[in-house]
């Protein structure tokens, strides 16, 4: 058994790599430190941006003068909210962008006119590249490479059980 040093520091170690390889979604701020308000370029915000699916986009503005609709393009183009698929009016709206697609909002309630219109593009995850060695191929009988199936979830997995001997805490 390991002195309680060694035990501290492998703990920290797993804590780690744990955190570094969570996943969390951004919340967009559409307008930032501006809002949803008239006159501002949403399209030059919107541009500065990378959505990813998970993500939210949020916006804050007076709960009874603005309002937010997800449109079609046609919508969004015209600035009407026939067929809208969402509508918001909280002051402070935080929508899950689920889909790998083009969102359009818009202000129902004119102001889109007057520029309080977005698009977003929405980016599914990357996925996890894979190991050198599961892409590697080797005339070598003798040389069988091994690949943890299920990247990070694998290597997580791998690190549990190693902890777990090293403490001899038995999980496994």
């Amino acid at each position: 058994m390991l002195n309680s040093t060694a035990n501290q520091l492998l703990l920290v170690f797993l804590v780690l790599i744990f955190g570094a390889t969570t996943v969390t979604a951004t919340d967009h701020i559409v307008g930032a430190n501006k809002g949803w308000n008239p006159g501002i370029n949403y399209t030059l915000w919107a541009n500065n941006h990378t959505f990813y699916v998970g993500d939210l986009i949020s916006f804050r503005y007076q709960k009874n003068q603005y309002n937010v609709f997800e449109v079609n393009q046609t919508g969004y183009d015209n600035c009407t909210t026939e067929g809208a698929v969402g509508n918001w009016s909280s002051g402070k709206d935080f929508i899950p962008l689920n889909k790998a697609k083009r969102y359009y909002f818009i202000c129902g309630n004119g102001q889109c006119f007057n520029g309080m219109k977005v698009s977003v593009l929405v980016h599914p995850l990357p996925t996890p590249t894979g190991s050198p060695v599961a892409h590697h191929k080797s005339n070598s009988s003798a040389a069988a490479p091994v690949a943890l199936s299920g990247g990070v979830v694998g290597l997580k997995a791998l690190v549990v059980a190693l902890g777990s001997i090293w403490f001899g805490y038995g999980l496994i």
